[in-house]
């Protein structure tokens, strides 16, 4: 590609001599077909569209022949091997099945019981501070870092603002995760916490405009079927000898999933309307679950902690919850670039699976006919629901239709 700085003729010889080495030059033309002039190519590259002229055969006069170049007019796309696709795949498995076994353990078998409230406020500083060195490195240097703190962070009060609803939202679904594995088994958990699928595909609909398929639709209330059989007659857990109580488990779930869903869309939608980098997003929504986090921390569980410390009951442990809980996410966002919904459901289904084995070998979970059958119906809604279906990277402008007639048509 030519410079700004090149004449006209300056790049009529250097055509020129192109063709008579090898047949063939590039010439960059407006987005109305006419040839660019110096000033339109120095002014508007992004509107440019690449051709490649070719004359005749090899060796050989001919007429000048023009046509799109591949390279340009289709952008090249990424290859990702096979192998690396299992390795996201292995490592979201992991970690969402993990993380549950093990803040289950921490809740259930820990003699001097943390406070939750902290630990959800501790995994939000460790997830700003992740953002604040993935940023770095994007950024390039120091000074520029900071200049994109000060532009798109401390400068912005109304983006801090902005993200604060979702704060909200994300830290009442922290902390009632922690409510519901503190009163059902991780499996039982794992499962029904996929009721987040039915609650971000209403929302998806409501808040951004979209529409799902009868399969997707057919596949939510297969999942909620699912999840009721499981329900039902919840699997007991032999080696727990702490109290229980399932209805507050379940409701504490039923918290956490409309949060998800929630929060999620509407993250979604603050990333996809605007070129903000996603770790200043990120950084802007843990500023603000920060602030929030403490002061459900006060509120919660103030005097106990003023009297016993902050981090009163952290054991090994308790940090490895933390540790998944930060890097979980964070990493999660990042290699789901490089999956399709498909390989995410497969994900979850054996993050179930998982739960489940660890459950019984841990816990002494006891396997119900009801609990097989409506894990089952879990994964196959999960699978059904990732199969491939419209483009979703960006938000669809609004239709004639409203959402409650794309609701009604369903």
């Amino acid at each position: 590609m030519f410079a700004a700085s090149e004449t006209a003729p300056e790049r009529g010889r250097v055509e020129q001599d192109a063709l008579q080495a090898g047949r063939s030059s590039t010439r960059w033309f407006g987005a109305a077909g006419g040839a660019a002039g110096g000033a339109l190519w120095a002014a508007a590259p992004h509107s440019m569209v690449r051709w490649e002229e070719r004359r005749g055969t090899a060796g050989g006069p001919g007429p000048a022949v023009l046509k799109p170049s591949a390279s340009t007019m289709s952008p090249p796309k990424e290859n990702v091997s096979l192998l690396f696709k299992l390795y996201c795949l292995t490592v979201m498995t992991l970690v969402a099945a993990t993380y549950t076994v093990a803040l289950r353990y921490t809740r259930t078998v820990e003699t001097e019981l943390y406070f939750s409230t902290t630990a959800v406020c501790v995994t939000e500083v460790i997830k700003l501070f992740l953002s604040l060195g993935i940023l770095a490195k994007e950024t390039g240097s120091l000074t520029r870092l900071i200049t994109s703190l000060k532009e798109n962070v401390f400068g912005s009060p109304k983006e801090l603002l902005k993200l604060s609803v979702p704060s909200v939202v994300y830290a009442l679904q922290n902390n009632m995760a922690f409510v519901a594995l503190s009163n059902l088994d991780a499996a039982v958990y794992q499962v029904t916490y996929q009721l987040k699928i039915p609650c971000t595909a209403l929302c998806t609909v409501l808040m951004l405009s979209r529409t799902l398929s009868k399969l997707q639709w057919f596949s939510v209330f297969m999942l909620c079927g699912g999840v009721t059989l499981v329900q039902w007659e919840p699997a007991q857990a032999t080696k727990v000898q702490v109290e229980q109580n399932p209805w507050l488990g379940f409701g504490a779930i039923a918290v956490a999933v409309f949060c998800s869903g929630f929060a999620g869309v509407y993250f979604e939608k603050v990333l996809k309307s605007s070129d903000t980098s996603l770790w200043v997003r990120n950084i802007q929504l843990y500023l603000s679950g920060i602030v929030v986090n403490l002061f459900v921390v006060y509120m919660s569980d103030g005097a106990k902690v003023l009297e016993k410390g902050f981090f009163y009951g952290y054991t090994y442990y308790v940090w490895f919850v933390v540790f998944l809980a930060s890097v979980g996410g964070l990493y999660t966002s990042v290699v789901v670039k490089y999956t399709d919904n498909i390989m995410k459901g497969f994900s979850a289904a054996a993050a179930i699976v998982l739960s489940t084995v660890a459950s019984v070998i841990l816990f002494g979970l006891q396997i119900t006919v009801t609990f097989s059958l409506g894990a089952l119906l879990v994964c196959i809604s999960i699978y059904l629901y990732g199969l491939p279906r419209q483009d979703t990277t960006k938000i669809q402008p609004s239709e004639t239709k409203t959402s409650k007639e794309r609701l009604a048509t369903v």
